[in-house]
This record gives C-alpha cells, structure tokens and sequence, in this order.
C-alpha cells in the first residue's frame, strides 16, 4: 500500500519546510509514504527547499496557474507512479500532520473512498466572526447540492482512494474543494469526514482575499457543478417557476375578462404568454442539457477506463488486472509540466 502526499505550494519557502517535517514517517497498514510538491510558479525559492528537503516529486509549472490546475497535475502524477491512496494537505502547515493517519484510516479499512478533514471552525482564532458563518454557509450549501453531509466542505486536506483520485475531474480554475464534493455526491462515492486540527497561521489566506469575491466564487462553483449534475432538475424547477407565474397572470386577465374589463388588461395577456414560453424554452433547454451531462458522464466512464488501461489495472482486452501497491522504488524529484 503506497501513500503519496501532496502539498500545492505558491511563493512558500519560509512555511514548506515547517509542513514537511510535521508529514508522518510511516503509518499502520502503509509500506510506503512518498511527497509530492507542486511548485504553482512560484517566484521564491520553494523549489530550492523542497529539493534540498528531500522530497520524491516535484510538479513545476512556469507560470502559476491557480490551485485546481495544481491539484489535478498533482493527482496525476501521484497515480503514475503507483499512488494507492493520495493525501493533499497545505503548504502553510495549516493542517496537523500527525493527522493524515486518520484521514487514511476510513480508506485502508473500506470504509470511504474520499475523506474530508473537518477543521474546528469555531475554535479558529485567525478566523473573524463573518468567515466563520461563511465558512459553515457554504458547508451547508455544498451539502444541499451534493446531497452529502460533509461539515466543512471549503477543507483542503483530504484523502482520496486510488479508484476516487481517477475519478476526479475539477472544472473551474479557483478552487477544487467544493466541486469535487458536489460531483463525488452525485455520483454516489463513498465519502467521509474526520475531525482534524489546525495548527497556528503562518501567513493569512490567498483564497479568501475580499468576503464578496469568496461568496461569489463559491457560489458560482457549487452553482456550475449542480447545473453539470443535475441539469434537468434545475431547468425544470425555473420553468416551472416561469410557467406558474405565467398561468397565475393569465388567471388575473381572465377574471377582468369575464367581468367585462377584458380590454384594460392585454398587458397582463402579453405577460402571461411571454413568461408560459420562457418557461417551456427552459424546460426544452434542461432536456438538452440533460442529454449532454449524460453524454459527459459517458466520456468519465471512457477516461475512467483509459486512466485504467494506462496504469495497468486492466489488460488490452478489458479484463481487471492484479493490483499492486506500485513499483516501490524511491525515485528522483522529477520536472512535469
């Protein structure tokens, strides 16, 4: 069983050595434990110390290009090379290290094939009294729409099975934490959450650079996963909003209608009939959205088996294959761009 840990970092020399010496040695039920570092463009001399620390792999990109790309080049490179469980934990040292053996424990017994670390939200000093209420907000939305009931879904430490991390496929270029939940949610993963803690700030957010841009950007994630998920079942709820509106009017102009006063309320007989075919144009257009998320899940299931094919878990006929920890040899930091 091989475990790879990886730390997205952006202009983070003088916190990456504090993170790395606090990520465990070795943990029960692990043979192997490897770190990643996915240099995000950094300007500082990140690389430097993760070179000179030690670590297995390094993801560079020349430029940065925000934590989502980071995370998902990271993802990537971690199954290459034989990752059966993928911890992603933060470069500030934000997240106790000691923790991530309760992270993996629900995946090493079965249990879960996502894990969610549930930061003590009310205990933060660093965070104010309006983060504090957003941050469990926007929990509350995520579970809404994942249909979850993952308690802290802005958390960036987490564990992902092999058969979850090839699965994940992360759309927007802010952040991956809300939407991989909404998506494992609806496509029914096994999903968890443990208790973790949180050590002292080190450096303030990057995320959360203005309360509106936050609420905004989340808003906009959780709202686009939902409408690739579940398509239909928001067209047909706006629709069905116009359409009743629209009916509702047009009982108004019937009533004046029959009373004589027909003449006086043609707008409301224009009204009524504009918003009865916006809400059936919504309605066509949440049957053709449906029909594409359908089409896209298909092509998850195609990536899902070509991700297979490429890491040996299925033979060219298909067939599943032995699984192995992977190849347990201790390589060199690597370039990947």
């Amino acid at each position: 069983m091989k475990l790879i840990i990886q730390i997205p970092c952006y202009n983070e020399a003088e916190t990456l050595e504090i993170a790395l010496n606090a990520l465990p040695k070795q943990i029960n039920g692990v043979d192997e434990i490897e770190y990643l570092v996915i240099n995000d463009g950094s300007s500082d001399d990140t690389e430097k110390v993760a070179l000179e620390w030690g670590v297995n792999y390094i993801v560079h990109f020349k430029r940065n290009l925000g934590l989502a790309k980071g995370f998902l080049a990271g993802i990537d490179l971690a199954l290459r090379h034989g990752a059966d469980i993928i911890v992603n934990t933060d470069a500030d040292n934000q997240y106790c290290g000691t923790d991530i053996e309760k992270l993996v424990r629900p995946i090493l017994d079965r249990e879960a094939d996502i894990v969610i670390g549930e930061r003590p939200i009310d205990e933060i000093e660093e965070f104010s009294w309006i983060k504090k209420k957003l941050q469990r907000f926007g929990s509350y939305v995520v579970r809404v729409a994942s249909r979850t009931d993952i308690p802290d879904a802005p958390s960036g430490f987490r564990a992902y099975s092999r058969k979850a991390a090839m699965r994940v496929n992360v759309h927007n270029e802010y952040t991956y934490t809300l939407e991989t939940i909404v998506q494992a949610g609806r496509n029914k993963m096994a999903i968890t959450s443990v208790p973790v803690h949180t050590n002292p700030e080190l450096r303030k957010s990057r995320l959360m650079n203005s309360v509106f841009g936050y609420v905004k950007k989340s808003m906009l994630t959780i709202l686009r996963a939902v409408l690739m998920y579940k398509p239909l079942q928001v067209f047909t709820l706006l629709g069905s909003l116009a359409i009743m509106a629209g009916v509702a009017i047009g009982v108004r102009f019937l009533f004046f209608f029959f009373q004589g006063n027909g003449n006086g309320h043609i707008q409301s007989l224009i009204l009524a009939t504009m918003m009865i075919i916006i809400g059936s144009q919504t309605f066509v257009t949440g049957l053709q959205a449906d029909i594409i998320s359908a089409n896209r899940k298909l092509l998850e299931d195609v990536q899902y088996r070509v991700k297979k094919l490429e890491m040996g878990l299925l033979d060219p006929d298909g067939r599943p294959v032995t699984e192995t920890g992977g190849s347990g040899d201790q390589m060199c930091p690597e370039e990947y761009e």
